[in-house]
């Protein structure tokens, strides 16, 4: 093996605010190096100085051993630098070759050699084992796949240094199993990759190195299993954080949700089950179990077929979710981006719009009433801004997801559904949210959590429905639950 890549004493401030300090990252040929730290660390700080979008204040970058001055994307591409962000940098109306020649065309005088392109996309799909047609419209193609593509873009002008920036983040297990045998043939062409990832538990099967970042500042570089989990987590956030999972709270035995054969007509076939005060009701299954399904249908985002629904005894029939927030339910969707953020509005703005009845009535606007909202759930989330003014994607993942809970809880919930609480944010912010939980529970919320993470769920949950192929498989409780036998009911016919 040999060093592609070193950075030396890297800086950069912004404004005058430090957000790199003094720091120091390498990458071997052929080496996965996972790059880890909470939002807010310095990691998209420091692969974007890689990458060329921002110039370095300070230190020095070798590649191949020799100093290099990166002070573009051109300059970073020159240099066999691709950054393969979160949100893919790919045009889903143009076909798969189209793609991976994007700005790179080859040309015979003025004319375009689209069959020599179709022939070189057709070659390095079928080494990485897609077998596709180069002139298949991208956006057909499933998001793992077009992961993929982005690869072979990167490869195809000579790439020898990849970052991955959350690349599983939306991923189903499967999927991620397929992204991982491509990372494997790259390594095997030696090809250095920097992997960003908040899902610990990938590191271990994928991971050769990691650096630690906090604060702006490096921690120390370790080799994967050399090092425990704990002991990473205490890195990333400063402190020994004890027991990973808060369970304080003790749930009564009143039923205050009863769900009798619930179905939607696809996803959801026939699901019965109690919700008790105060409980925290986990939802565990595999990718396409019906566990979110199940949820939008409870809240009338989606229609059901079939099913009766009581709430404190009395039965219901919730048909749109203005029907569901009435009758004191709240659901925080799988999707932040997508189903739950107003990305070009005000944190402000996200924390109160479904609740505008407090402070908008008859016509007139009450902002201290908006203010005294905004105010105790940013305190009650402890969302860490700027201004309650500023856009909401100016803030990190965790920090938009309290927001996002806040706004349900400003609608003062009985029954709190929670889908994926903690996908794409850090560990602290996970913790904070994990003791969000616990607490709301004390004070007498229902929660349901959706979650993916077996960990998670084990942790959080009073008891634990398995779900698979939109039918209930069984129910456990904190004390029998564990990883293999919610695995054993996930996978059972």
């Amino acid at each position: 093996m040999s060093t592609l890549l070193e950075m030396k004493g890297i800086s950069k401030s912004f404004n005058g605010v430090p957000a790199l300090r003094d720091v120091q990252l390498s990458l071997e040929s052929g080496e996965v190096h996972a790059l880890l730290g909470e939002n807010g660390a310095g990691k998209s700080t420091l692969i974007k100085i890689l990458g060329g979008i921002y110039s370095k204040d300070s230190g020095e970058i070798y590649i191949n051993g020799k100093p290099v001055e990166i002070t573009s994307v051109k300059e970073a591409r020159e240099n066999g630098i691709s950054i393969i962000h979160q949100e893919l940098m790919m045009l889903p109306q143009m076909s798969i070759y189209e793609n991976v020649f994007l700005g790179q065309e080859y040309k015979n005088g003025g004319f375009i050699k689209r069959g020599d392109m179709i022939q070189k996309t057709q070659e390095m799909l079928e080494f990485f084992s897609l077998d596709l047609d180069p002139r298949e419209k991208l956006g057909h193609l499933p998001i793992a796949q077009q992961q993929i593509i982005e690869i072979i873009k990167a490869i195809s002008f000579g790439a020898r240094i990849i970052v991955m920036d959350e690349p599983t983040s939306s991923l189903s297990e499967k999927e991620v199993d397929f992204l991982f045998s491509a990372i494997r043939r790259l390594k095997k062409e030696n090809v250095g990759i920097i992997y960003i990832s908040h899902r610990m538990s990938e590191l271990d099967e994928i991971a050769d190195r990691v650096t630690v970042m906090r604060d702006g500042e490096y921690i120390s570089t370790e080799v994967i299993g050399k090092i425990t989990r704990d002991e990473l987590i205490t890195k990333m956030v400063g402190r020994t954080l004890g027991d990973y999972y808060i369970h304080t709270h003790t749930p009564s035995d009143k039923v205050v949700m009863k769900v009798e054969n619930y179905s939607d007509g696809t996803s959801v076939k026939g699901a019965s089950f109690e919700l008790h005060q105060g409980e925290v009701l986990g939802f565990a299954g595999l990718v396409g179990a019906g566990r979110s399904e199940l949820m939008n249908c409870i809240f009338g985002v989606t229609k059901k077929t079939s099913g009766s629904l009581e709430l404190d005894g009395r039965p219901v029939e919730i048909r749109n979710v203005r029907e569901a927030m009435k009758e004191g339910l709240a659901l925080v969707p799988e999707d932040r981006k997508q189903e739950a953020l107003y990305p070009d509005q005000s944190v402000r703005y996200n924390m109160t719009i479904e609740v505008m009845n407090k402070f908008l009535k008859a016509g007139r606007y009450n902002a201290k009433a908006e203010n005294s909202i905004v105010d105790e759930y940013v305190k009650k989330m402890s969302v860490k801004l700027a201004s309650p003014f500023q856009r909401i994607v100016r803030l990190s993942g965790g920090n938009q997801q309290k927001v996002i809970i806040g706004r349900w809880l400003a609608s003062d919930p009985k029954i709190l559904i929670l889908d994926e609480p903690t996908r794409g944010v850090d560990v602290g912010a996970k913790v904070e949210i994990y003791e969000i939980i616990d607490n709301l529970a004390k004070e007498g919320v229902s929660i349901i959590v959706v979650s993916s993470e077996l960990p998670e769920v084990l942790g959080v949950s009073d008891r634990i429905i398995v779900m698979g192929e939109g039918q209930i498989r069984g129910v456990l409780s904190r004390e029998e639950a564990n990883q293999e036998r919610i695995m054993s009911l996930a996978t059972t016919e």
